[in-house]
């Protein structure tokens, strides 16, 4: 029957990449849109890459532009990556430039799946494969099983670097500090935190503090900005998508 066969094409497919998903170069937890940009171009690299999203839709607070209002701010010198992606933009002052949201949004999602990321969406990341004082994978569970605190055990997933994109939550790095007792690389070795908003601020931090907090794990995006204690920077989404490629080439070059 073809109710059957519909079925059947929708577990074979799923599976089929899921398994060839369980060892990587890259996975990254969080689908923001420092994230979409890395995965983008990490696999345009040549890099196997695995985008993990908790939530249905992808792209973080992107679709909400600001304070639901359909349009984001980015700069001057983040126009490359929008080019590369093909995404439109509209030049107002200075060096700032309108992007309608929603074309941002999709677009970095349509942009990384097309360059070879490979995103799952409604998977939880809840911990980490830690040997050796590296994080070598992590864990993952179905975010409903997560939401409805069900007593289901996890599966995991491998890889050469693990990324915390999970935005001002940094909920990965936490997962690391909460069950093991380490030290990151930040100035007293915990989670500084977010502080108030400073747009200009906040996006210098996020771009200089993107990299490796921990042996194997990385924090890329507001992540990064959480982490080692900058601003909040609010609509504006230049740092961001500068952050993510910056991980990129970072992380083309050392695996």
């Amino acid at each position: 029957m073809k109710e059957r066969k519909i079925t059947e094409i929708i577990i074979k497919n799923h599976f089929t990449h899921l398994l060839n998903s369980m060892e990587c170069d890259v996975i990254i937890a969080g689908g923001g849109p420092s994230s979409l940009v890395a995965g983008y171009y990490l696999a345009k690299a040549g890099k196997k890459v695995t985008i993990l999203e908790k939530k249905l839709s992808l792209g973080g607070g992107t679709w909400g532009g600001g304070m639901g209002f359909k349009f984001a701010v980015v700069e001057e010198k983040c126009l490359p990556i929008l080019d590369d992606m093909g995404i439109r933009y509209k030049k107002e002052e200075d060096d700032l430039y309108s992007v309608d949201s929603i074309e941002l949004a999709s677009g970095l999602i349509f942009n990384a799946i097309k360059a070879g990321a490979e995103i799952f969406n409604l998977l939880s990341v809840e911990d980490l494969v830690l040997r050796d004082d590296r994080v070598r994978g992590v864990v993952i569970n179905a975010s409903p099983i997560e939401i409805a605190r069900l007593h289901v055990d996890p599966i995991t997933l491998l890889s050469k670097a693990v990324v915390d994109a999970t935005g001002h939550d940094l909920e990965v790095v936490k997962v690391l500090l909460r069950k093991n007792g380490v030290k990151l690389n930040t100035e007293t070795g915990e989670i500084i935190g977010e502080r108030s908003m400073d747009a200009e601020e906040g996006e210098k931090v996020t771009v200089e503090k993107t990299g490796e907090v921990f042996p194997g794990l990385y924090v890329v995006g507001m992540a990064a900005c959480a982490c080692f204690g900058g601003p909040r920077m609010g609509p504006i989404f230049g740092g961001m998508l500068i952050s993510g490629k910056k991980l990129a080439e970072k992380l083309a070059k050392i695996l």
